[in-house]
């Protein structure tokens, strides 16, 4: 068995835990050549190839996709701090959070990570596109999500959950994804920022090319921040690659140690 690079990842507190416990070793179908990639004439990917379209003539979004690293740890990375100002409270709250080192985060006890959280870790998601219907695998914590595109709108008085419910439409090469109904309980990040109940997400998935696809993201919580705000995470096509099974309950024997400062 080998390690694998792409899965290791740095992280705080307790997510140090559930990202490097979780088993990041070869799989059967790891850099099995995959049918339909575009190829260069070494063999490899090309990256840079026109992005797919389906049979209706609109971007194909799926396949397996890593997101450049950095942004788990602290998704506001590349933000000045007034330009996602906290609610007062909401701001004790993440320092309360950084000075325990994150021992409190859910991930650690395996929960999922939430939405947009899941977008930010470096682990793989698998995109499968379907008619009425995008569903997103992610290897971290096994969890996933479906995102309505069958024109039904987001319920006003939801069943709380830690991934939410999304819902999006085409505006013109790009998917645009509503995600609310969550509970209050979410991380945003590694770091501890904290979301409400009442927090919006919108995802804009725009493919590139063959390789490449941006998420813009803008969190929209007025309980816990004063301002909606925006990032950008770039992601990186995984050609010849699959998702490993993630079996966070190698947590348990590890999470009582972690106590923090």
């Amino acid at each position: 068995m080998r390690l694998n690079p792409q899965r290791l990842l740095i992280t705080a507190g307790m997510a140090t835990v559930l990202y490097s416990a979780a088993p990041p070793l070869a799989a059967q179908w790891f850099n099995y050549p995959a049918k339909g990639i575009p190829r260069l004439p070494d063999g490899k990917a090309n990256l840079s190839a026109p992005a797919p379209k389906t049979p209706e003539g609109m971007p194909d979004l799926s396949g397996v996709w890593l997101v450049a690293p950095g942004s788990v740890a602290n998704i506001a990375k590349e933000l000045m701090p007034q330009d996602a100002p906290f609610q007062p409270w909401a701001k004790k709250l993440f320092e309360e959070r950084r000075e325990t080192e994150s021992k409190d985060d859910p991930t650690g006890h395996c929960i999922p990570g939430g939405v947009p959280r899941s977008d930010l870790v470096g682990y793989p998601f698998k995109v499968a596109q379907l008619p009425g219907m995008v569903a997103i695998l992610y290897e971290a914590v096994h969890s996933f999500r479906q995102i309505f595109l069958d024109g039904r709108e987001l319920s006003s008085d939801p069943n709380p959950t830690w991934m939410g419910y999304s819902v999006g439409h085409w505006d013109g090469d790009t998917l645009v994804v509503e995600t609310a109904g969550f509970n209050d309980h979410g991380w945003l990040d590694n770091g501890g920022r904290p979301s409400t109940e009442a927090l919006r997400v919108t995802e804009r998935f725009r493919r590139k090319d063959f390789g490449h696809m941006d998420i813009q993201i803008t969190v929209d919580d007025a309980k816990a921040y004063t301002k909606p705000w925006t990032v950008t995470l770039l992601l990186t096509l995984q050609p010849d690659g699959d998702l490993l099974e993630y079996v966070c309950g190698e947590n348990n024997k590890d999470i009582e140690h972690l106590v923090g400062k």
